[in-house]
């Protein structure tokens, strides 16, 4: 398996592992479709194996009212017949030894069982908007001394309002 940095020529593989990872949800694949089409800061890295896209890992920035103060991990994605074989992991710990990723706070809205085994903990201060109570809200580096909301990328909100929008099938 490789792990490479994202290419314009790999978008619609991401996103087709995207559509199989969340089955049901347009959700993931629509936030990251938005954040490249608006040209957002995006670091992004795919897993390949045997030419095909079988992980996919992004962090974009998070702000303090109108100051980078982070960022944000999501989505992480695995392909259903790669899961819990440690695709996901790897991934991830590529991208922690990554300068860009080592340099940042990160956050990141998950299964703590899972991401605390990276590091991340859990986070009372900045407020996450998308959880009630900071529920599954985690994050590396960050001091907690501060109290704010933190911000996302205007993306996130988009497609969740779309998202609430969509008829139920």
């Amino acid at each position: 398996m490789k792990i490479r940095k994202l290419t314009p020529d790999m978008h619609d593989k991401a996103s087709a592992l995207l559509k199989q990872a969340f089955p049901g949800s347009y959700y993931e694949e629509q936030l990251v479709g938005n954040l490249h089409e608006n040209n957002k800061t995006i670091y992004d890295w795919v897993c390949i194996h045997a030419n095909k896209v079988v992980a996919y890992i992004a962090f974009s920035n998070a702000y303090n009212g109108a100051e980078l103060c982070g960022l944000h991990l999501a989505p992480l994605a695995v392909k259903p017949e790669f899961q819990h074989q440690g695709i996901g992991s790897e991934l991830i710990n590529f991208a922690l030894r990554q300068n860009i990723i080592k340099e940042n706070t990160l956050y990141v809205l998950g299964k703590p069982e899972f991401y605390t085994q990276f590091g991340f903990e859990s986070c009372a201060n900045p407020v996450c908007p998308y959880t009630k109570n900071n529920t599954n809200f985690l994050s590396i580096r960050n001091d907690g001394s501060v109290q704010f909301t933190v911000g996302y990328e205007p993306e996130f909100a988009i497609v969740t309002v779309m998202a609430d929008l969509r008829p139920n099938i």
